[in-house]
């Protein structure tokens, strides 16, 4: 030990134990969005397949920031879920849910339709160690094209960041979707 001290690789090794718990990738869990539309032509299949895609767009987000995305199987959520809307507002549902994965934080979403002109994506972020409600969302995206979809998600994504780790960077304007 005295060694190590005077050659001065404490530090070495203090650093490397920091940098290893800094380092530690959160967890988070996303589940399917679920579509809350209140237009007169409710759950065409063109607003189904849109929400259908937001957890992967959003999941390929974090992703890429550096989360580690815990996969909840479909049937297990829907086992979670005593209804539409039920883990959106019942945060002990969807901790309990989230805690059987592992997951650090789970994210609750919803597509938010109240007019044909525009949509909300809504989402509460969950701490699962307490099951209290860290952070809601909602980013407007108006039209169905998938570019401002897409937009919408780098949205979402950049505000679920900035309560978490605050790494996430969005993509050029220049890229392609």
């Amino acid at each position: 030990m005295a060694k190590l001290i005077k050659s001065g690789k404490w530090l070495l090794v203090l650093a490397y134990c920091l940098y290893s718990a800094a380092g530690a990738e959160t967890r988070i869990a996303i589940l399917d969005f679920e579509l809350k539309d209140l237009t007169m032509k409710s759950a065409t299949p063109v607003e189904l397949e849109r929400t259908a895609r937001l957890k992967p767009l959003l999941e390929k987000e974090l992703a890429g920031a550096g989360y580690t995305i815990v996969d909840i199987d479909r049937s297990a959520q829907q086992r979670a879920n005593s209804g539409v809307g039920y883990l959106f507002d019942h945060h002990d549902a969807a901790t309990e849910l989230a805690e059987r994965y592992a997951a650090d934080y789970v994210l609750v979403g919803r597509l938010h339709k109240p007019s044909f002109l525009f949509v909300y994506l809504m989402g509460n972020l969950v701490k699962v160690s307490n099951g209290k409600l860290v952070g809601r969302f909602i980013v407007e995206s108006k039209g169905g094209a998938k570019k401002l979809t897409g937009k919408a998600i780098e949205t979402l994504a950049s505000e679920v960041d900035a309560i978490l780790d605050q790494r996430y960077r969005p993509p050029s304007s220049s890229s392609q979707r």
